[in-house]
């Protein structure tokens, strides 16, 4: 290379010096910009406006720097050839010209290329190198930014929020490709974030370490319907549909998993049902003691889907992710983990499965028992009669005691006496045998005692705002990949990685599409004059 280190910082000095004279437009941008903000003060502009226009011009002299940057680093001519790597050697080809989309506008780069010979495919660029271009044209910042707004709302909003407020022209179908783009390295993310936190683990304090290992690690997972845009031949639900489920023609199910650890939370059935069926307008019980927080809280979820001819199963994935929290913290826990889970059975055979000989414990969601409570009560009152509330309140006690069989007992004796028949009693025996099926699951006397949670909060709420707040506004409908794209996206954000999970997407790929980056660091760089 002909060019010096010593020739290379002169040019850059000169351009500094001479700066007035190569783009005497941004000289004029600042001098517009206080121009105008001196006439406003002295005519008494509204703030807003005042606002407005100094954005506008902000914009303006932004994009002229970064113009300024683009001229500054030249063409990347590094001369007629090129050898990589100590032995591969590549010739200048006819130069090629990309756009680049910035938060300021678009621009245009014009580069010098390396290849085998003109018409071959080009494997070395430079000037994209150096400045570490992604390969589409839009700035990792711009990419970034979208996508922390379309996890949150529909891509047409986040298409027009951000072209209302920046001098670009991003479109919905780029929002979605960029979307999946990004997703392509969660797998990647999750092995990298699982090392991060065992880092983590390993390096607490006596104190720090001692909180965590008196911890529970709560482990949950649920079904969430999402409207699908399917093709005529592709299969329309799968796994644990239920008579009350998403429609077959309409959605398919995501199975959500969320993990947590908590420290034990002692409290008694009477403080439980207290909470239960307080009336809202009733000031809550002052408690000694005050709930833990949850922490390393994390969720996920999962579609059932085909990838190059492979069937991934939403179920059997999600429960991977779980069992992968577990072993993350396994050894940092005294107790086992804690399943806390409704009835869905091939949820429960699922963590069966998963599990195998390993110890875990198994809860049904209180809430989860109560609506089949509530099932049984409508066999003996109507909605409007009043001593319907007594008997749900007693007989919940008595669960919440563990008395799951005298209360199973005792209504099957009122219903003999009662003469119930017919439709009435079939949704009695209904709710009897799934309690008798999950009796097991509702020791909820002892789990009380032990500090153990009860109720499947965190997941009810993953599946609410995780996706149906995203993933079920009105009109949507979307592909099997996109909807497990914006899912696996949007977990990041809910689980506050998303600054490191966008590092960790730029890192891959720049590894991935300038191989060569490590050589126009070491060269001198031919900045233009």
């Amino acid at each position: 290379m002909s060019h010096k280190k010593g020739i290379a910082i002169s040019m850059l000095t000169n351009i500094t010096t001479d700066f007035k004279l190569i783009f005497p437009e941004m000289d004029s941008t600042l001098n517009d910009l206080k121009h105008f903000v001196e006439q406003s003060s002295a005519h008494g502009a509204a703030a807003h406006e005042v606002e407005k226009g100094i954005f506008d011009k902000v914009l303006k002299i932004g994009a002229q720097a970064l113009q300024y940057f683009f001229a500054v680093q030249g063409d990347g001519d590094l001369g007629e050839t090129v050898t990589v790597n100590s032995e591969k050697t590549y010739t200048r080809l006819q130069p090629r010209s990309k756009q680049y989309q910035s938060i300021f506008g678009a621009f245009s780069l014009n580069r010098a290329v390396y290849g085998t010979y003109e018409g071959k495919q080009i494997e070395f660029v430079p000037l994209d190198s150096r400045l570490q271009l992604p390969s589409s044209e839009h700035s990792y910042l711009l990419q970034g930014w979208s996508q922390t707004i379309a996890v949150e709302v529909p891509f047409k909003k986040t298409m027009e929020m951000l072209n209302g407020i920046f001098p670009i022209s991003l479109s919905v179908d780029t929002l979605e490709r960029t979307n999946q783009a990004m997703a392509s390295h969660i797998d990647s993310y999750q092995a990298e974030l699982r090392e991060n936190i065992e880092d983590s683990l390993d390096s607490l304090n006596d104190d720090e370490a001692l909180t965590i290992k008196g911890s529970l690690l709560v482990l949950s997972a649920d079904g969430k319907g999402i409207p699908i845009r399917h093709a005529n031949n592709q299969p329309r639900i799968e796994d644990h549909q239920k008579n009350k489920g998403p429609k077959p023609d309409r959605k398919r199910m995501a199975v959500v998993g969320s993990s947590y650890l908590v420290a034990p939370f002692v409290r008694t059935p009477e403080s439980v049902l207290d909470a239960l069926f307080r009336i809202d307008s009733e000031s809550p019980k002052e408690t000694t003691e005050k709930r833990p927080t949850a922490i390393y809280k994390s969720v996920t979820a999962n579609i059932s889907r085909e990838i190059d001819g492979k069937t991934i199963n939403a179920t059997s994935s999600t429960f991977e992710w779980l069992m992968s929290q577990k072993d993350c913290f396994e050894d940092y826990i005294d107790m086992p983990p804690v399943f806390l889970m409704d009835g869905q059975i091939s949820l429960w055979s699922e963590a069966e499965r998963q599990l195998a000989d390993e110890s875990y414990i198994e809860i049904l969601d209180i809430l989860h028992a109560i609506s089949y409570m509530w099932d049984i009560a409508h066999v003996f009152y109507s909605d409007d009669d009043p001593d319907r509330w007594g008997f749900m309140k007693a007989r919940v006690l008595r669960i919440l005691r563990g008395e799951i069989k005298s209360v199973l007992s005792g209504v099957r004796q009122m219903a003999t006496k009662q003469r119930i028949s017919g439709n009435k009693l079939k949704k009695l025996e209904n709710a009897c045998q799934y309690f008798e099926k999950n009796a097991h699951r509702m020791k909820y006397d002892q789990y009380l005692r032990d500090g153990l949670p009860i109720a499947s909060g965190v997941i009810e709420g993953a599946c609410r705002h995780f996706v149906k707040d995203r993933m079920e506004r009105a009109g949507m409908q979307w592909s099997i990949s996109g909807a497990q794209a914006m899912l696996d996206i949007r977990a990041q954000k809910l689980n506050g990685n998303w600054d490191g999970f966008v590092a960790h997407r730029i890192k891959n790929e720049l590894a991935k599409n300038h191989p060569h980056l490590n050589l126009v660091q070491q060269v001198e760089w031919p900045m233009a004059a």
